[in-house]
């Protein structure tokens, strides 16, 4: 009997406490035991919108803190390579999809499964996650046109609706934009447009858009600022801005061109992360409803994955999954921008960035003889003015040139990547191919305007 004692003793001493710490793990939640007490995010996104999410997370997820390592797209994916060996990081969190097919190729990423419900396969023509399922949407992204409507009032200049308007005479010295080797979002814009319409087409298109600019910033969101103030007139920016600016009261607008596309913003887990549950925790709040609304904030105005988060979006706010013709027009490839990224870049700048004072000048003087030859019949003018816009478009490689195997390696230095002027120093081999791109381009331009002058001389 006093065996049975003991034993029912020694049960009632072990029991009694399992149950109390079992009646204890079912009253708290299960996460708050399986997460841990940090996630560290690269992302080359502003505080404008890592500030929101960020205090939503750690409200809902108090034992965890986020900490943001902010750095422009191509830093952040350098700076990721850099720490591979001994990784203290979680996340990437950026716009460009081919930065993250760079990290996958490198094998830099984790794979991870969405738990979210409710988010479809695709956003316009492009799949939100990443196929081999590396990389994670979260909202979509469009390109296109922002413009200050008191400016183009003031100035009795017509809102443009497609990427052709921005080549008119009329937007002369009125348009800003970012160099695409300085802002991932701009890179994509001009990717978008070279894939639209082909090579040398978009060449083209860029180049006369150029000649109407007042400015090449050296921030992506140099351009909405530049807007927003009146500082120029019209900008090419990723949709957001032009949303957030027009969210948070300033007079603007913003339109998709026909020639645009929709790729999603993403986010992926870096390999080997020190924190998983965390990095899971935060990716599973950005696509939850309370994370997906989050993404209308009127600082914020992204387009969110989740369909059902539109019923609580402005009027006019555009829906990519009810409005298909937004991002219809253009299958983007993420391999080909990926392949060519650096080289694509390179040529922008050589063309535009450090040749911008050039190709405006001669586009005015094309612009000058084309407004004195209408309504006029003189064939010789005619054809010098023909010719000077074809030197404009020409171009110093053709696209199988720009994928060709003997480029590897000249077009991926860390000098390139932190340019922002020409006289920065580069690789040899690279500065050697870039100097036979400027000559060419200089004596183009240089002859483009010698041409359009002597076709306005015959016409006076």
């Amino acid at each position: 009997m006093r065996k049975m004692k003991g034993v029912f003793l020694f049960s009632t001493i072990f029991v009694l406490p399992l149950f109390l710490l079992v009646a204890t793990l079912v009253a708290v939640p299960q996460q708050t035991f399986a997460l841990e007490d940090k996630v560290v995010i690269v992302t080359s996104y502003p505080k404008d919108l890592t500030g929101p999410f960020k205090k939503a997370f750690e409200k809902k997820y108090p034992a965890i803190k986020v900490e943001i390592l902010q750095k422009k797209t191509s830093a952040g994916v350098k700076y990721i390579q850099e720490t591979s060996k001994g990784n203290m990081s979680d996340l990437m969190w950026a716009s460009a999809p081919d930065a993250f097919e760079v990290l996958k190729g490198d094998g830099l990423l984790t794979k991870y499964t969405p738990k979210a419900k409710g988010i479809p396969e695709k956003i316009g023509s492009y799949p939100i996650n990443d196929p081999d399922g590396y990389y994670v949407g979260f909202a979509g992204s469009g390109y296109g046109i922002m413009w200050n409507n008191r400016y183009l009032k003031a100035k009795k200049i017509p809102v443009p609706r497609e990427w052709g308007d921005l080549k008119k005479a009329v937007y002369h010295n009125h348009v800003g934009m970012s160099a695409p080797s300085r802002s991932g979002t701009t890179h994509l814009t001009v990717e978008t447009v070279l894939q639209g319409e082909g090579w040398d087409k978009g060449w083209a298109t860029w180049k006369e858009i150029a000649g109407n600019f007042k400015m090449v910033t050296e921030r992506s969101f140099g351009v909405p600022e530049g807007v927003n103030s009146g500082d120029f007139g019209l900008g090419v920016v990723i949709d957001f801005f032009g949303f957030s600016s027009k969210a948070t009261g300033f007079p603007v607008d913003f339109v998709y061109p026909t020639v645009t596309t929709l790729v999603p913003a993403n986010i992926a887990i870096i390999k080997n992360p020190p924190h998983p549950k965390a990095a899971a925790a935060f990716i599973e709040y950005l696509l939850s409803i309370e994370g997906q609304e989050l993404l209308l904030d009127p600082g914020i105005r992204r387009l969110p994955v989740n369909p059902k988060t539109y019923a609580k979006a402005p009027k006019d706010f555009p829906n990519p999954f009810k409005d298909k013709s937004i991002g219809a027009a253009v299958k983007f490839n993420v391999v080909l921008s990926k392949n060519r990224y650096n080289i694509v870049n390179s040529l922008f700048d050589v063309m535009i960035t450090y040749r911008r004072g050039d190709l405006v000048k001669a586009t005015g003087a094309i612009q000058k003889a084309e407004a004195a030859l209408a309504g006029k019949s003189n064939t010789k003018a005619e054809a010098l003015i023909k010719e000077a816009r074809a030197l404009i478009a020409a171009m110093a490689i053709s696209e199988a040139e720009a994928v060709d195997a003997k480029f590897p390696g000249v077009f991926t230095s860390d000098v390139f990547k932190k340019r922002k002027k020409a006289s920065v120093k580069v690789p040899p081999r690279q500065a050697e191919i870039e100097e036979k791109w400027d000559s060419f381009t200089k004596k183009n331009y240089a002859e483009a305007k010698a041409k359009a002058e002597k076709a306005l001389s015959m016409l006076k």
